[in-house]
């Protein structure tokens, strides 16, 4: 299996605010064929990377408009269904108030691809759609924002709430082996051991 990473720069807007984001959109699969985790901001780079190998699914870690805001021209481009949890289809609905996604990403279930399988883990906490893809063999999971090199995705904003995202990452990602990779949804990439203390504190700290 083969993961190759693309990035897109765009803005992510929540609550009335505006920030500049960089976006981690990740290919998995083969020379054949990819899925691809997330939709970033500008579709025709995420097209170039794709270079022709068939689209399974465009998987959708969840539904903040950076997230999402290239998913429906990149469907249009490469002939895939766009999955998105449904509990995070009323942000998805503020970018798309037009259209839908194709299917849901249905926690307990395998997204596959290339001869891989990617458990569904719902991770819920930066928002309540959030899930994470775990590939046991290969020893990775592909976090979005939930978890980042440097501690848990952000909260506080609406649909958010901490001590839901350090449940989250302590019952499901901290399960993991410390030699899990975790790829992110913005910036580096990092390990579930390196995250682990971290996480673990805080939750302490909150009483979770």
């Amino acid at each position: 299996m083969t993961i190759e990473l693309v990035t897109t720069d765009g803005i992510f807007a929540l609550d009335g605010g505006e920030w500049e984001v960089t976006n981690n959109i990740w290919l998995v699969g083969d020379d054949r064929e990819v899925v691809v985790f997330d939709a970033a901001h500008d579709y025709e780079t995420i097209v170039g990377a794709i270079d022709g190998r068939r689209v399974k699914a465009i998987v959708l870690t969840h539904g903040h408009n950076d997230h999402i805001n290239a998913a429906v021209p990149l469907r249009d481009a490469v002939d895939a269904p766009i999955l998105l949890h449904e509990a995070d289809h009323m942000l998805w609905s503020v970018v798309w108030p037009h259209d839908e996604p194709d299917g849901a990403v249905v926690p307990g279930q395998l997204v596959t691809v290339a001869g891989h399988q990617l458990g569904i883990l719902h991770t819920p906490g930066h928002s309540p759609g959030c899930c994470c893809f775990h590939d046991v063999a290969s020893g990775v999971v592909f976090s979005g924002d939930t978890l980042f090199c440097g501690g848990p995705g952000a909260t506080g904003r609406s649909y958010s709430d901490e001590p839901t995202i350090l449940r989250s990452i302590r019952d499901r990602l901290l399960a993991m082996p410390d030699h899990t990779i975790v790829h992110t949804g913005h910036g580096d990439s990092t390990t579930i051991g390196a995250e682990r203390e971290r996480v673990l504190a805080r939750a302490a700290e909150l009483g979770v």
